[in-house]
């Protein structure tokens, strides 16, 4: 019976897998035949570019480099859309989402001072872990470059009734569709078009907001029984639309962590530039977000630490508190004498 067992989930993971992979691998193709898209593009863009050496890994942290990438092109041509780190503690078990605004004006590493989203195209997804090192004192041990129309079919797999959002207004304009006001159910295209709406009233803020919405209410999602059922097809359908240097071993880790942690263990988000710290300027490059570094520094950092991080700093600021108070008695003891 146990033989039976075993050799039925093999069966049935193969043909959800190979389920997934003819999903994934169709709808490519008919839309590489209507010149829709070319999914092999991030892939031939990054094959020109140094390759990813991230931080070394250790347990209990890890911190993944969330890359959305648009293989149509448009008016930023081979920039990030979307850019992010994503972290997750692997002793609490909870995930933490960081947004980086693609206008953020930065030193990037041979290039000067760019946009933040211009350090893919110059140099693929190690050019981005160096400028975010090089600025934020912060490295990434992985990265993930997702194609947006992958994006949508993941969307589907995962959420085959769609995922509920309160759309504030109606949002149409550069979307290719028409996405009316109220809470809605979307399927993986109307999301797509809900968290790339780029006329937000407030403007690159609001598609952040909803960006790090859909991927928190996405991880919600996936924890259902309907979702580890066909995890299999998942991971079919998503291997033809990201690239990624994350071992199955470290995957599993990740999925096996979210399962224990539940829905009760929501997503915490950030966003760089922290409020109050840059202003809107004009440079070469463009319309820019001047941040102060120190202070987005500093909340990036302090926001990716982990609890046993956090404590642990703790501890070494206390012992060179009382290490200094006792040097400050023994110098000053005596007849009030420096000894």
């Amino acid at each position: 019976m146990c033989m039976f067992f075993v050799a039925a989930s093999g069966l049935y993971f193969a043909y959800q897998y190979n389920s997934g992979v003819s999903l994934a691998n169709d709808e490519a193709t008919n839309e590489i035949q209507t010149g829709l898209s070319d999914n092999s593009t991030i892939y031939d863009q990054n094959s020109q570019f140094n390759p990813f050496e991230g931080a070394d890994a250790q347990f209990g942290e890890i911190n993944v480099l969330l890359i959305g990438n648009d293989a149509r092109g448009d008016e930023d041509g081979a920039r990030s859309d979307v850019l992010m780190i994503g972290h997750y503690d692997q002793d609490t078990k909870k995930v933490k989402l960081a947004s980086l605004m693609r206008d953020t004006y930065v030193e990037v590493p041979d290039y000067g001072m760019q946009k933040i989203n211009a350090a893919y195209s110059l140099g693929g997804p190690e050019l981005v872990r160096q400028t975010i090192k090089q600025n934020f004192d912060v490295d990434v041990q992985y990265y993930a470059i997702v194609n947006f129309e992958g994006f949508s079919k993941i969307v589907d797999v995962i959420a085959p009734d769609g995922i509920e959002v309160n759309i504030p207004y109606e949002m149409s304009h550069g979307i290719g569709m028409t996405l009316e006001a109220g809470e809605q159910s979307l399927n993986g295209d109307q999301l797509l078009g809900y968290v790339r709406f780029r006329h937000d009233i407030h403007s690159d803020f609001g598609r952040v907001e909803r960006q790090q919405e859909a991927l928190s209410k996405l991880k919600d999602q996936a924890m259902s029984v309907n979702t580890l059922l066909n995890l299999p097809k998942l991971m079919g359908v998503i291997e033809p639309y990201i690239e990624t240097n994350i071992d199955s071993k470290t995957l599993f880790t990740i999925g096996k962590g979210l399962l224990a942690g539940g829905k009760s263990n929501e997503v915490e988000s950030l966003r760089i530039p922290v409020e109050g710290s840059f202003t809107n300027e004009r440079v070469n490059v463009g319309a820019v977000l001047a941040i102060d570094a120190y202070t987005n520094r500093e909340a990036l950092k302090d926001f990716l630490s982990t609890d046993a991080q956090k404590e642990e700093e703790k501890e070494v600021t206390k012992e060179k508190i009382d290490s200094t108070e006792t040097d400050e008695v023994i110098y000053y003891s005596g007849s009030g004498n420096k000894e």
